[in-house]
């Protein structure tokens, strides 16, 4: 008697997997914009490392590391700059495009539950960004190092000062910690309040996420003369409070201080609010239909 196989039991976190795949296979820029940015970054690099790095090597012992670091740290801000607007334009076109070119139709077909669809986009900005980003800064920056290890070869210098001069371990854990801190944790209620908005509206999602904010600091300050919300915002966006947690990744020096990050109440704050934002997304994307 033949015995049929049971059914296999699927993960809770199999829907979710494929969601983020689903995500990376349909949005290539999270990705391409990213490695384009470091590619162009690394050309410019090569055009002026022979010239600038010889000049640095002159320059006294004390002053050498934070000139040597100078051009890595442009190139992880500029790299991180494009993630962020990625980041951006990602969430206010996620649930926006599908239904405008009614693809949800298709999606909403599959055993896959609105909120796990909203929490996969949600994770493509909080999560899979930073990770990328600090993949392809450091990859860059590796790249700029034997460069320029090869130029000093080549005119006949030691290679040995720029390997101990430069702090590379130190940048990329002060680039880590800034992505994970900032950008991944800090900006989770702005990109889930471009979900939402990007599951709300009909037309034009960047007006509808700007506007309302804007008209917010405007009433406020016209019916009580104050602007708490506007520094609200500016605390939200320039990265949180003065603390050493909230460093630039330029600052390399600096002490990292997770327990003052951790109490601080801004963070849970945004927290709420994010996971406010993003359970009223996967209610609008249950009733919003094709555009």
């Amino acid at each position: 008697m033949n015995e049929t196989n049971p059914p296999a039991i699927n993960s809770a976190t199999r829907p979710m997997y494929w969601s983020i795949r689903r995500e990376l296979w349909e949005n290539r820029s999270i990705y391409i914009a990213p490695l384009a940015v470091a590619a162009l970054a690394l050309f410019g690099f090569f055009l002026s490392t022979i010239a600038g790095l010889w000049g640095k090597m002159k320059l006294d012992p004390a002053q050498q590391a934070s000139k040597l670091a100078e051009p890595y740290t442009h190139v992880s801000l500029l790299i991180m700059g494009t993630a962020f607007i990625v980041a951006v334009f990602y969430c206010l076109d996620a649930l926006h495009g599908e239904r405008r070119d009614r693809s949800i139709l298709f999606w909403k077909s599959l055993p896959v539950s609105d909120l796990t669809t909203v929490l996969s986009k949600a994770l493509i900005p909080i999560v899979v960004l930073p990770i990328l980003t600090f993949v392809i800064t450091v990859a860059a920056q590796l790249l700029m190092l034997l460069m320029s290890s090869a130029a000093l070869l080549i005119t006949g210098q030691s290679a040995a000062a720029l390997w101990t001069k430069l702090p590379v371990l130190r940048m990329s854990l002060m680039l880590l910690h800034h992505l994970v801190v900032v950008h991944g944790l800090w900006y989770a209620p702005i990109f889930a309040w471009f979900l939402l908005v990007s599951a709300a509206v009909r037309r034009v999602p960047f007006l509808w996420a700007v506007l309302p904010l804007a008209a917010i600091q405007v009433l406020e300050k016209i019916a009580f003369n104050t602007s708490h919300f506007t520094a609200m915002l500016g605390s939200r966006m320039s990265g949180g409070s003065d603390g050493a947690a909230f460093m630039k990744p330029t600052e390399i020096h600096t002490h990292l201080a997770y327990d003052q990050f951790l109490t601080d109440p801004g963070l849970w704050i945004g927290f709420i609010v994010a996971a406010a934002f993003l359970y009223a997304a996967a209610r609008m994307r249950r009733y919003r239909g094709p555009i």
